[in-house]
């Protein structure tokens, strides 16, 4: 019976973190070398895998081997479409904070200072702050395309931020244009970084 009870146990556990990484049986099997059927077997405690195999499960989704093999509360499966949509509000929502400090900013400089110069500027930098929410968020969650965008975003917007400053601040500069030169560099060091991060196993 307590073997039965472990086998309940530790299927559920499994099922639990597999829905949790949003896998298929299919997509687990393969990575632990397993069949679907397998997998199918453990959730349904017809089986407990092998002591190797839980030291793999459990290094796979990052917990202890005492998660797997105690019980937890169940917790209800987010829906896939759901947590994307979420995670959406979440970024639009962080990105809104950033133009809301921008127009507070615009507004008190022009309420203090109504003749300071270049006070639009403020929404400028609201842009490549954004950058660096949607980057934060796009590391956390692993969206690689989002990342690679916001990087993109980030370099070009800091450049023609401190472009646009001078010249709104000092002026004309015959040879700052050149700043976007360092953009190039910049831009591809990105894009290696992130196609060797994904080659070497950075991001599973």
């Amino acid at each position: 019976m307590e073997e039965e009870r472990l086998a309940t146990v530790v299927g559920k556990n499994i099922m639990r973190l597999r829905k949790m990484t949003s896998m298929t049986q299919l997509e687990l099997a393969d990575k632990l070398g397993y069949s679907d059927k397998s997998v199918s077997k453990w959730e349904q405690g017809n089986g407990i895998p092998d002591v190797r195999t839980l030291v793999q499960l459990a290094e796979f989704f990052n917990v202890s081997l005492d998660d797997l093999v105690h019980e937890h509360p169940e917790k209800p499966v987010m829906p896939k479409r759901t947590k994307r949509i979420r995670r959406l509000i979440i970024i639009l929502l962080s990105v809104g904070l950033c133009w809301l400090t921008a127009v507070v900013c615009f507004t008190l400089g022009a309420l203090i200072s109504p003749d300071a110069p270049a006070l639009w500027l403020a929404f400028l930098y609201a842009v490549p702050a954004s950058a660096i929410v949607v980057l934060v968020f796009s590391c956390i969650w692993h969206y690689r395309h989002m990342r690679i965008l916001s990087i993109t975003v980030l370099i070009w917007t800091v450049l023609a931020c401190i472009y646009l400053t001078v010249l709104a601040i000092i002026g004309p500069y015959p040879t700052l244009w050149l700043i976007f030169m360092i953009g190039i560099p910049l831009e591809l060091l990105a894009l290696f970084f992130f196609v060797w991060w994904k080659r070497t196993g950075g991001e599973k």
